[in-house]
């Protein structure tokens, strides 16, 4: 359910947002300021990508926008939360319980079945698996006759549609991917793409992405582009040319 700003009932509040986020790293002459006030919202049931050159802060974004990393100054919310106020374990609940995380490694458990590794976190948290939601999303991903074999016995393609389904079965606010097809060859990061533009199209999921490829980024409603640890463009809607042309003029 949407929580809804108090003085405009109308708007609902974004999914995640950042305001005026600072991350350094290092003291003095030598510290490196990964983050430099970087205010952005990232909205309900849309596709956004995060993208910039080497050491744009993409990545660190990312972390501290899903609780992964703590900001040195500024502030994070999911919904309505204010991670700044959250202790540990509050944090490690939040990830838990509201949020999805999709990244490059899989980290998969090798010794569990890909079903076990799908209902994992759930089973953590001490939920019941939702086996009508169970069943859709993995028949949806092309996993239902898969679900006894362990990672060794899948494809990459295969192994990382397993952690999308993990990501979505949990029914998260918000889905983080960090290069989510950097290990994956054309066809199947394409496959992973498309589970990830219908989970926001079909189920009304959120989804973010760090990438540094335009093509994996073409999938997004909106692609936001950091340079020295700020925010300096956005596209929306856009074509692979269009994001290739941005990024090239990075480089001049």
């Amino acid at each position: 359910m949407d929580h809804q700003q108090k003085d405009h009932p109308e708007t609902p509040l974004p999914a995640a947002r950042a305001v005026n986020l600072h991350k350094q790293y290092g003291e003095g002459e030598t510290a490196v300021h990964a983050l430099d006030g970087v205010t952005v919202d990232l909205g309900r049931g849309q596709f956004t990508a995060i993208m910039g050159p080497s050491g744009s802060g993409k990545s660190t974004l990312m972390h501290c926008m899903a609780g992964l990393d703590a900001p040195t100054s500024g502030a994070t919310y999911i919904g309505e939360t204010n991670l700044a106020e959250l202790k540990d374990r509050e944090i490690t609940a939040l990830r838990r319980d509201r949020l999805g995380f999709i990244f490059q490694a899989f980290n998969l458990v090798p010794t569990l079945t890909a079903e076990e590794n799908i209902t994992l976190p759930t089973k953590i948290a001490g939920g019941d698996v939702d086996k009508q939601w169970f069943d859709e999303v993995t028949a949806r991903f092309g996993l239902t006759d898969r679900l006894n074999h362990r990672p060794a016995e899948l494809s990459g393609g295969q192994q990382q549609r397993v952690a999308c389904a993990r990501a979505i079965v949990g029914g998260p606010d918000i889905i983080f991917g960090d290069e989510p097809t950097g290990n994956l060859d054309s066809n199947s990061s394409h496959e992973v793409l498309a589970i990830l533009r219908a989970a926001v199209d079909e189920m009304g999921q959120t989804v973010v992405i760090v990438t540094h490829d335009p093509r994996a980024a073409a999938w997004a409603d909106r692609v936001l582009f950091l340079a020295d640890g700020r925010l300096v463009n956005e596209l929306h809607e856009p074509t692979a040319e269009d994001i290739l042309a941005v990024m090239t003029g990075f480089d001049q």
